[in-house]
């Protein structure tokens, strides 16, 4: 591959994890925005994608020195960018994973304490104790 067909599959390989990972990040804040406070999506979205941009721009340069040779320099192009979409759409899902079982796991938790918060609690009470007909209560 010579250096302007590498400087090609470099530019377009970054321009696609750019915009994934732009879709991944609205798309997954609109998510999390559900069941998390606006500042706390927020964050989340941020590190859920950063770490997106890091995994998958580290597999760019890798896959970017794999050595294709097809004998034309349009079709090793081609080649490594199938390989690119492929990588692309692996880490697209295993990410909406991660965000679906963050947000699964916020909505358990605002589900569990719904529940413990509904529900009637009686503190500082004891039992009524009433004796039997014909006995009296000591205590």
């Amino acid at each position: 591959m010579d250096a302007n067909s590498y400087a090609t599959f470099l530019l377009i390989g970054v321009l696609l994890v750019l915009v994934d990972g732009q879709i991944l990040y609205r798309g997954g804040l609109g998510y999390l925005q559900k069941v998390y406070p606006n500042d706390s999506a927020r964050s989340i979205m941020q590190l859920v994608s950063v770490l997106f941009h890091l995994a998958v721009l580290g597999l760019l340069a890798l896959i970017s020195m794999m050595n294709v040779s097809t004998g034309m320099p349009a079709r090793d192009l081609v080649v490594k960018l199938g390989v690119v979409f492929l990588m692309l759409a692996a880490a697209h899902g295993i990410t909406m994973a991660i965000v679906i079982g963050i947000r699964n796991r916020r909505r358990d938790e605002q589900i569990e304490e719904e529940f413990v918060t509904d529900r009637p609690t009686i503190v500082g009470h004891e039992p009524t104790v009433h004796p039997a007909p014909g006995e009296r209560y000591t205590a």
